[in-house]
């Protein structure tokens, strides 16, 4: 041990934002700790650079011009999820971890969850304002049992699965959609694993989603979902605001379509005036899901455990940004993480089961003589990135997916047919249309002095094509003519096409009797193929199946 690391009274901790006393208590009993929550503005800026460490909440900003001065900053640690009020990139290019606690509200979201959902089949809330207005309205009041009713839960991460164990414990059945959970998790918890989220729109009383916010969920459950849920359903969203379509859902109300809803959040917050307050079937509570003392305490205590360990020579299992690796070895892989994960993204946009099983990350030719480790985790982050509550990373991606039942298996080789280097990912999946596992795999290579990232091979079929943002991938029938009926068909509907590619089956493959020599083309466009474009070139005689994917 250094002598800095052995005499901890020489370390300093600025505790800039209140957090419960067992947070500050842990730090306490490690270093010299300031507490900075009155701090006049200014003050941080002057005497930042006079901390080895610093835990922060949200509301304050630690910008680039502020880690610049903080010449002995070894660790931030923000108490909560978020770290948007973080300069990562400035942090990580000063060596400095930065580390979240993103355990720290999903006890209390999944029991916010619940409180809504008994609320909302009781009337809980409109009851009491009866009551207390002086009426007695028994009869008006009566509402259903949880017993043997069916909860659909969109979105099966941690919190889903905390939720479906307690709905469990009221003896509801639990039907759950989310690809990219295993179908060993849904067994263990003893939930039915839906195909898709129609499957849940037609057999679920009542409907929790718990999804991340990004541009695809944006809206999720709008018009046509509506539409096709049983009549009187209940739906409650105490994840993210947007999630849900309002206006669609007000609607939905008015028809009688929706029986009830339970809102914790909203598209844009504070929310003190909407529509849905006026409606006597609808609950709303102010953003509360991970607004418990318990909560806010255990955020502190996490967060400070993070900052001892980053201080101490620990491990720091929720760091936000790259771990520390080998400068020699980071000089020859670090071009390859872009790489590495875009074909995790790609290879999990490719597999159509209900349920991911597996990710295997093979690692050929020359940086098979390197530590991988890193290159195996941005694997995950990219198969993973987008599709869950908390954000993924390097760090915690396989906790992440270890939480979800994926097993992930990383192997290196020290040869790669043609190529130098050459990475193949390949995606595991359960619960297909044929009641199969699929397998998907897609390799590519660095190209040029910059290791450009290239995808080379598909399902088995070899080709060579820059991967950019957007990229769009058919398997058709081997006939000519193809490439120009889907160029023909993106042109017709503004679709710029940059770059294409086709692969073939391998000589001697796809030969048994009534089978189809299948070839696969690799589109990359300037802008996202819209969903409608890609089911009619699908429609179309001679496709088999088509898959856009977003790389950005």
């Amino acid at each position: 041990m250094s002598a800095e690391g052995s005499d901890n009274a020489r370390m300093k901790v600025l505790v800039k934002e209140k957090i419960g006393d067992s947070g500050v208590a842990l730090l306490q009993s490690h270093f010299d700790v300031d507490l900075g929550i009155d701090w006049e503005d200014g003050e941080l800026e002057q005497r930042i650079g006079g901390y080895e460490g610093i835990l922060i909440r949200s509301a304050t900003k630690l910008t680039a011009d502020l880690i610049d001065r903080a010449d002995r900053l070894r660790v931030i640690g923000r108490a909560g999820v978020g770290v948007d009020n973080v300069d990562v990139e400035a942090a990580t290019r000063r060596g400095i971890v930065v580390a979240n606690a993103p355990e720290s509200n999903v006890v209390t979201a999944a029991e916010h969850t619940m409180a809504l959902l008994l609320a909302l089949a009781r009337n809980v809330p409109q009851a009491y304002a009866s009551l207390t207005a002086g009426k007695w309205e028994r009869s008006k009041f009566s509402g259903v049992e949880l017993y043997e009713k069916t909860l659909g839960i969109i979105g099966f991460g941690r919190i889903g699965q905390l939720v479906a164990q307690r709905a469990r414990g009221f003896g509801m059945r639990v039907l759950a959609f989310d690809p990219y959970v295993s179908a060993e998790r849904y067994r263990e918890l003893g939930v039915e694993t839906a195909a898709d989220p129609q499957e849940i729109y037609a057999n679920a009383d009542f409907i929790t989603i718990h999804l991340p916010k990004t541009p695809e969920t944006q809206g999720f459950l709008g018009t046509e979902q509506f539409a096709a849920m049983r009549d009187g359903v209940r739906i409650l969203n105490v994840a993210r605001g947007g999630l849900i379509d309002e206006e669609a859902l007000q609607a939905a109300l008015d028809a009688g379509k929706v029986g009830g809803a339970a809102i914790d959040v909203f598209t844009s917050e504070p929310m003190t005036e909407h529509p849905l307050f006026s409606y006597p079937n609808v609950i709303v509570t102010p953003h509360l899901g991970a607004s418990t003392a318990e909560a806010t305490d255990r955020a502190g205590y996490q967060s400070a455990e993070q900052v001892v360990a980053a201080l101490e020579g620990g491990v720091v299992s929720t760091a936000v940004n790259i771990p520390a690796i080998a400068a020699e070895d980071m000089e020859m892989l670090g071009p390859f993480l872009p790489l590495a994960t875009q074909l995790g993204r790609l290879a999990m946009g490719l597999a159509e089961g209900s349920s991911v099983e597996r990710i295997e990350a093979a690692f050929l030719g020359r940086i098979a003589d390197y530590d991988t480790r890193l290159l195996g985790l941005a694997v995950i982050v990219g198969a993973l990135g987008g599709r869950t509550e908390e954000d993924v990373n390097l760090v915690n991606a396989p906790t992440m997916a270890q939480q979800r039942g994926i097993v992930f298996e990383e192997k290196v080789v020290s040869e790669a047919e043609d190529f130098n280097e050459l990475i193949r990912v390949t995606v595991i999946a359960g619960g297909t249309r044929k009641g199969t596992s699929e397998r998907v795999a897609v390799a590519g290579t660095g190209i040029g002095p910059s290791r450009l990232p290239h995808l080379v091979e598909v399902q088995g079929r070899r080709l060579t094509i820059e991967l950019e943002p957007y990229v769009t991938v058919f398997r058709y029938e081997d006939l000519p003519g193809m490439i120009g009926r889907v160029g023909t068909l993106f042109g017709a509907h503004g679709v710029n096409i940059a770059s294409a590619a086709v692969g073939h089956a391998p000589d001697g493959s796809e030969r048994g009797e009534g089978a189809q020599r299948l070839a696969a083309m690799v589109v990359t466009t300037d802008a996202p193929v819209p969903r409608d474009v890609l089911e009619e070139i699908v429609a179309s005689e001679g496709f088999v199946g088509g898959w856009s994917v977003d790389l950005s």
